[in-house]
């Protein structure tokens, strides 16, 4: 029974589909876009995404777990130093996964992974603005506002 195993193997052994996820991560950091099957795109967004979770906070401990899966010395650094600078403040979901259409030879699914926040033509018409954190505790502040409609509704009695 397969129970609780969700994984998508992609028809490869267990050391083939790492070190191509590995590759494909490393890709991604230093292009910030690759095209790839969707089926690829999708277990490498699984892969990529708790890295960069990880890349923000830069830590030795840090460093070496994601060094142990990427196994490549220049996409740690880059992802520690400018990829984590960049998605700071966003909470997750740093990759977009885009669909291409089918490739011509086999008829694949294309698609194209890219990190969210390394492309000008989506944020570009997007306003930079904080999202503001509501707490149970502001009752106090809330409820002062409240009597303006029953000032209203004097006025119009009158």
């Amino acid at each position: 029974m397969r129970h609780g195993k969700k994984f998508n193997h992609l028809g490869r052994k267990t050391a083939h589909r790492k070190a191509m996820l590995a590759n494909m991560a490393c890709s991604l950091i230093e292009h910030k876009r690759i095209n790839t099957t969707v089926a690829k795109a999708k277990a490498l967004k699984q892969f990529v995404e708790p890295m960069i979770t990880k890349s923000k906070e830069d830590t030795t401990h840090n460093r070496r777990i994601v060094m142990s899966r990427l196994r490549q010395k220049d996409a740690v650094t880059e992802l520690f130093r400018e990829v984590a600078v960049k998605v700071g403040d966003r909470p997750g979901g740093y990759t977009r996964i885009i669909k291409l259409g089918n490739r011509l030879g086999d008829n694949a699914d294309m698609a194209m992974i890219e990190l969210v926040d390394y492309n000008e033509l989506y944020n570009a018409n997007k306003p930079t603005k904080k999202s503001t954190r509501r707490s149970r505790r502001g009752g106090s502040k809330a409820a002062a506002p409240a009597p303006a409609p029953e000032a209203t509704a004097t006025n119009e009695e009158e």
